[in-house]
C-alpha cells in the first residue's frame, strides 16, 4: 500500500479573527517584500492621470521619469568598487547636489503611485531596488541591525521610502546616518511625505535640537511639490454609513476569506503585535469586518491603527464596519496635533476601503 497523501488543512467554517493571529516574520521576508505592494504592482507613469487643474502633477511625472533614466543609466557603486580592484584609476567624483527626489504633497494626490512608478521605471533587477514605508525601513534596521542593513542596501541602485515621517529623536539620528551611508555608496533615494524635508519632526519632538540631522536629511533630496485634492474623493460619493452589527456579522460569515473582529478587541490586540507584522497578520484576508467601531482612546492606539490602515490599503482589502463612521475615529485634538497628517491619511484610506466594502453588503 502506497503512502497516504497528506491532506490539506480544512478550511475554517466561518470567518477568522485578526485577534487570533500573532505572526512571526523572519528578517529575510522583510527584505524580500521591499517591493511595491499589490495595489501598486502594475502602476506606471502612463497610467497616472494628472489633474489638469494642477500642473505640478504633470511636472512631477516628467521630473521623475527623467530621474528614473538617470538612475538606470548610472553605474552602481558595487561595479565601481570591483573595477578599482583590478586597475588603478581615479574614482569618479560623487554627483553634486541632491541624490534623491522628495515628493511633498497632501494625502491622496498620487504620491505613492508616482513613487511606485519610479521603482518600476528604473531599469535595474528587482533585487537591486527597494521599496517600503518609512516604518518598514526602521523595522528592517531593527531586524537586521544597522551595519547589516547598510551592507544589504548599499548594493542597490534605488531606495524608495513611502510615507517618510520622523516621530521621535531616535529615528531622526538613525535614518540620517543610514541614508548618508547609502548615498555615499551610490544609492539613489526617493521619498514621499506630507511634510517638507526641513520641517520633519515639527510638532512631534524638539526638532530644533536635532537640526543638524534634519538638515542633513534635507540635503539628500530635491523637493517636488505635488498639489491637488485627494483623488479618492474626487467626484465620488461620501463613504457609506456604518452598518448594523447583524449585517456585518452576516456578511463576514458568507464571504470567503473574511475576518470578523470587535473593534475594541482588535485595538487591544494591535498593542501586542509589532507593527512590522501587521502585513503578515493580513495574509490571506480578503475582507475585514469590524463591529463596534468607536473613537480611538489615545495617541499610541491611533498610530497603530494608522499602520494597519496602510497595510489594508496596500493590499486592497475592503472593510465593512458597524459603529461610528471612520471620519470620527480621531479626536479633534489628534486632528490638530503633530500627527494630524497621518490621521487624515488613515481616514482617507479607510473611507476608500469602506466604499469597496459596500458591495459585500449588497
Amino acid at each position: 500500500m502506497g503512502p497516504i497523501a497528506e491532506q490539506p488543512p480544512a478550511e475554517p467554517a466561518g470567518p477568522v479573527a485578526l485577534t487570533s493571529r500573532t505572526p512571526h516574520v523572519p528578517a529575510e521576508r522583510l527584505v524580500a517584500e521591499m517591493v511595491p505592494p499589490p495595489r501598486f504592482a502594475t502602476v506606471s507613469f502612463d497610467n497616472y492621470i494628472p489633474d489638469p487643474k494642477q500642473p505640478s502633477q504633470a511636472t512631477a511625472v516628467k521630473e521623475l521619469a527623467a530621474f528614473a533614466g538617470s538612475v538606470s543609466g548610472g553605474q552602481g557603486a558595487a561595479e565601481g568598487r570591483r573595477r578599482s580592484w583590478f586597475r588603478r584609476e581615479s574614482r569618479p567624483a560623487a554627483p553634486r547636489g541632491p541624490r534623491g527626489m522628495y515628493l511633498d504633497g497632501g494625502y491622496g494626490v498620487g504620491k505613492t503611485h508616482l513613487l511606485a512608478s519610479l521603482w518600476h521605471a528604473t531599469a535595474a533587477p528587482a533585487e537591486r531596488k527597494a521599496f517600503g514605508t518609512f516604518v518598514e525601513l526602521t523595522n528592517l534596521v531593527g531586524a537586521l541591525g544597522f551595519q547589516q542593513t547598510v551592507q544589504t542596501l548599499s548594493g542597490h541602485r534605488l531606495l524608495c521610502i513611502d510615507e517618510f515621517e520622523l516621530d521621535d529623536p531616535g529615528d531622526t539620528v538613525l535614518v540620517s546616518t543610514l541614508l548618508g551611508k547609502l548615498v555615499d555608496a551610490g544609492v539613489a533615494l526617493a521619498a514621499t511625505s506630507n511634510t517638507l524635508p526641513g520641517k520633519l519632526g515639527e510638532g512631534r519632538f524638539a526638532a530644533a535640537d536635532f537640526l543638524r540631522e534634519i538638515q542633513g536629511l534635507s540635503a539628500h533630496f530635491r523637493t517636488l511639490r505635488i498639489d491637488g485634492e485627494d483623488y479618492r474623493h474626487r467626484g465620488l460619493p461620501e463613504a457609506p454609513a456604518p452598518y448594523p452589527d447583524e449585517t456585518v456579522t452576516r456578511v463576514a460569515h458568507r464571504t470567503p476569506g473574511a475576518s470578523l473582529d470587535a473593534f475594541p478587541a482588535l485595538l487591544e490586540h494591535l498593542s501586542r503585535v509589532h507593527p512590522s507584522r501587521y502585513g503578515a497578520m493580513c495574509d490571506g484576508i480578503h475582507a475585514v469586518c469590524l463591529t463596534g467601531v468607536e473613537p480611538v482612546p489615545d495617541q499610541s492606539t491611533a498610530l497603530r491603527l494608522v499602520v494597519l490602515a496602510d497595510r489594508l490599503y496596500d493590499r486592497e482589502v475592503p472593510v465593512l464596519a458597524s459603529g461610528v463612521p471612520f471620519d470620527r475615529l480621531f479626536s479633534e485634538e489628534m486632528l490638530q496635533g503633530g500627527y494630524r497628517k497621518k490621521y487624515f491619511r488613515a481616514i482617507s484610506r479607510l473611507t476608500a476601503l469602506a466604499r469597496d466594502g459596500k458591495r459585500l453588503a449588497e
